[in-house]
């Protein structure tokens, strides 16, 4: 006799607060590093509550300094530990960019697979929520081009906590992002206790036929409203949901655009150097000969994310996803 799996409405940050309360429950070697997650609960409180009820040595605020905190967690994850670092904003990473590159995704292979790194760094990402410079950027391209470490982006509460749980137990290091303009704004049933969700692996979140929609994160609930808008135009519209930036799903990717033949990328990030192109490159490889039009792509503009006013103006949203929409079913 099966019995009914108990859920709870949450939030994505309270999925996410969730999913680490779980993993220190479960693992005595998940610990929390970062600025200000202790006594304050970390910028946005998905640590709250959670160094009262581990401690000090389980749940560590840090100096301010990325590199020396994700430096020691290199050191921990080699000896044993899980840490999961967190880090304010994406943008606040770049100090850090060297020992993620030069140690964190290279010592499996340096040592021949004799040691590896299963460290978790959490970052806030995006624009949208009026924050200052630095604070909005959405850089994850620079990760997904260093081969050693898994970049994972969700966009549902649900995906947050599993998505979460498989990071912490996977051998590798993984950049789990979250978006932050998408914290509070929606709330969901997710499972409560312990469930995983594959890293490496899409999810079609609206079923269609014309044309294929593909993104990731804070853009999802965007490009989906867009895709149901398209509806009342006769255009039926499947949308995919990355979840996972490297690896990407390859297979659901080509299995999508080859049904519909034509296809809309839609990110944040800037257009060049995007991934967005390696999307585009995926489809070439796999679905060329199956293309009813050129591919289009909706995103940020080749420029620093702007000061408030101009926020709105950069980021893509439902109007020019359903011009680019309407162009491909047009070609």
């Amino acid at each position: 006799m099966s019995t009914a799996v108990r859920t709870k409405t949450m939030t994505l940050i309270q999925a996410i607060t969730d999913g680490l309360d779980t993993m220190l429950a479960e693992r005595k070697e998940v610990v929390l590093m970062g600025e200000d997650i202790g006594k304050n609960g970390g910028v946005f409180r998905a640590t709250d509550g959670l160094q009262e009820k581990y401690g000090e040595e389980r749940v560590m605020d840090t100096p301010l300094s990325e590199a020396g905190f994700v430096g020691a967690g290199i050191g921990m994850a080699v000896n044993g530990f899980l840490p999961i670092i967190e880090i304010q904003f994406l943008g606040f990473i770049y100090p850090a960019y060297e020992q993620i590159m030069t140690h964190a995704t290279r010592l499996r292979m340096r040592t021949m697979g004799h040691y590896t790194v299963p460290m978790v760094i959490r970052a806030p990402y995006g624009a949208g929520v009026r924050a200052p410079e630095i604070h909005c950027d959405s850089t994850e391209a620079i990760f997904t081009h260093m081969p050693g470490i898994k970049v994972v982006c969700p966009s549902s509460p649900y995906d947050a906590k599993g998505l979460l749980i498989a990071a912490i137990e996977d051998p590798d290091p993984v950049l789990f992002l979250e978006p932050m303009r998408t914290y509070r704004s929606a709330r969901e049933e997710v499972p409560e206790g312990k469930y995983t969700i594959e890293i490496g692996k899409g999810k079609k979140r609206l079923e269609g036929d014309d044309v294929t929609v593909i993104s990731w994160g804070a853009m999802m609930p965007i490009a989906l409203k867009a895709a149901e808008d398209m509806k009342a135009e006769g255009v039926q519209c499947e949308v995919i949901d990355l979840r996972t930036l490297f690896p990407i799903d390859r297979d659901i990717i080509a299995e999508s655009v080859q049904k519909t033949g034509r296809t809309v990328i839609v990110h944040e990030a800037h257009a060049t150097g995007g991934i967005g192109n390696d999307v585009l490159a995926i489809i070439n490889d796999t679905s060329f000969l199956y293309q009813k039009a050129p591919a289009e792509r909706v995103t940020g503009f080749d420029a620093p994310v702007p000061y408030f006013g101009f926020e709105d103006h950069y980021l893509p949203n439902e109007k020019r996803i359903k011009h680019a929409i309407r162009k491909v079913m047009m070609f």
